[in-house]
């Protein structure tokens, strides 16, 4: 007889990447339940619909914050798996994803913790400051778990294509896709992987409760989704009609405009000259420790690059 589905708890299920898991998780047949700040319904309009939406479609709400341990304890009790998704910009993610750890660790319950990432490997990451810090954060976050001895499954290894980078073809600092020119960093060879925010969020709660995911890190490398900044200018040049003239951006002209950039500008150059330039998101995949998700769930059939463009049209 096959057990019952696992009951999946999403912390942030409000921010970007949680309705994502809230999603996938109802997709797959989880009772989902969802940890929702009183606050955030009262003060947030467009969140406030989306928790409707959340309680329309049978989602467990429970009001409160990962700070009123008593009520977390008793909510962790109720489910098998727990995700973050509380954003890396929070100044207190540190402290919060600990609050959440220790609790995790007291109700004794949870099978697997899956931790705010579905980025870079923090681990293993050259990126230029202060995202070096800042993402440093979430390093902290895993030796905190391992150091507590919580089950986890980290999910990482790639970029959030719809987020900033695809509806732009790719380019840093600009506002949309290009009209005339497009700026590449570096010369646009190197291989990225950009893996749409509905299918991390359904590799994610597959591997949620898959022992070959237990206490291991899965990088999520569609072939479909590891494109170069060429090839994906190639993909829009055909479906636009269009030829764009191709500006190229040097390594120390990135540095620079990392550096002496206005705030908003820095960060997307960061994750750029990180991605497209270096090449992080393709790291080796040690497999001591690391799994790759499509190889994992090839009955998986996820949205790839020329796919995702369309939506740019």
């Amino acid at each position: 007889m096959a057990s019952a589905p696992s009951r999946v708890l999403v912390i942030g299920s409000t921010g970007y990447f949680g309705k994502f898991m809230v999603d996938a998780s109802i997709r797959l047949g989880h009772p989902t339940f969802a940890l929702v700040r009183e606050s955030t319904q009262a003060s947030d309009p467009e969140k406030a619909k989306l928790i409707e939406s959340f309680k329309s479609r049978g989602v467990n709400l429970v009001f409160g914050d990962v700070y009123d341990k008593a009520k977390l304890v008793a909510t962790l009790k109720q489910v098998d798996i727990v995700i973050c998704t509380l954003s890396h910009r929070s100044p207190h993610l540190y402290e919060d994803e600990v609050m959440l750890i220790l609790a995790i660790k007291e109700a004794g319950n949870i099978k697997r913790y899956i931790p705010s990432e579905f980025g870079f490997d923090v681990e293993r990451l050259d990126i230029m400051e202060p995202a070096k810090s800042l993402l440093g954060v979430k390093a902290r976050v895993r030796q905190r778990i391992r150091e507590e001895g919580v089950p986890y499954t980290i999910v990482c290894g790639a970029l959030a294509a719809n987020w900033y980078f695809l509806p732009r073809i790719g380019q840093a600092g600009v506002s949309g896709p290009p009209t005339d020119k497009v700026y590449i960093v570096g010369d646009g060879n190197t291989k990225v992987s950009l893996v749409g925010e509905e299918d991390t969020a359904t590799y994610t709660i597959k591997a949620a409760d898959d022992p070959r995911t237990l206490n291991k890190i899965m990088y999520l490398r569609p072939p479909g989704c590891v494109i170069t900044h060429n090839e994906m200018v190639d993909l829009w040049e055909k479906k636009t009609g269009k030829k764009f003239e191709r500006i190229y951006i040097p390594e120390p002209e990135v540095i620079k405009k990392i550096e002496e950039g206005p705030p908003d500008v820095r960060g997307s150059y960061m994750i750029a000259h990180a991605g497209f330039l270096k090449g992080q998101t393709m790291i080796d995949i040690d497999t001591s420790f690391g799994v790759e998700a499509s190889e994992l769930y090839p009955e998986v059939k996820y949205a790839s690059i020329d796919e995702l463009l369309d939506r740019s049209l």
